[in-house]
């Protein structure tokens, strides 16, 4: 649009500008939507393997623990700066079993946590890291055997993992390790999904 002998008004340029920088998907500050970090409360899950092992006497039986399971977790979380938020999770390990002794024991994990995770943006990936505490249950039981032991308590957790960002919607897969008290290892090796809304 121009005037009969002369360039376009500023007003009219500035307009033309930002509606050509919004058909190509981006804003006039340039910062791709799709890729921009998108603050507020997420909610979400994910779904993995689960790790138990320990080693100790249950009930008599010197127990060398070592299986696997397919765990989940449900996500709530608020990322209230682009490199940080707090993280509330319901975690389920599963129900890993192993054979010792020619007797099979298993185990059941639960528990709720609560962390802080910091975010490294980089393009629409973000690297980020957790620490926090969990508060758990623990059930192992040998059924041949008509034994069933419980504990629980609160200890440390943290972890790392990887996000790929599409507008709301995130994809990660990321690695936690649960520091009770009495297990060699707990962990969790999952992938899922998160929808902020802002």
């Amino acid at each position: 649009v121009a005037l009969e002998g002369g360039a376009a008004p500023p007003a009219v340029s500035l307009w033309l500008t930002a509606a050509s920088e919004q058909g190509r998907g981006r804003s006039t500050s340039g910062v791709d939507r799709t890729v921009a970090t998108d603050n507020g409360v997420y909610l979400g899950g994910s779904l993995g393997q689960s790790g138990v092992s320990f080693d100790e006497a249950v009930d008599g039986i010197d127990a060398d623990f070592d299986a696997s399971g397919v765990g989940y977790k449900l996500i709530a979380g608020w990322r209230f700066l682009d490199w940080l938020s707090v993280e509330a999770n319901y975690l389920d390990l599963g129900s890993p079993d192993d054979n010792v002794q020619g007797e099979k024991i298993e185990t059941d994990v639960s528990g709720f946590s609560l962390s802080a995770v910091g975010f490294l943006p980089v393009g629409p990936v973000d690297l980020f890291a957790r620490v926090g505490a969990i508060d758990w249950s623990a059930d192992v039981t040998a059924r041949d055997l008509d034994i069933r032991g419980s504990d629980d308590g609160t200890d440390f957790t943290y972890g790392v993992g990887a996000q790929f960002r599409v507008w709301s919607l995130s994809l990660r897969a990321e690695y936690e390790r649960f520091d009770i008290s009495d297990a060699d290892t707990v962990d969790l090796i999952s992938v899922g999904v998160t929808w902020t809304f802002l």
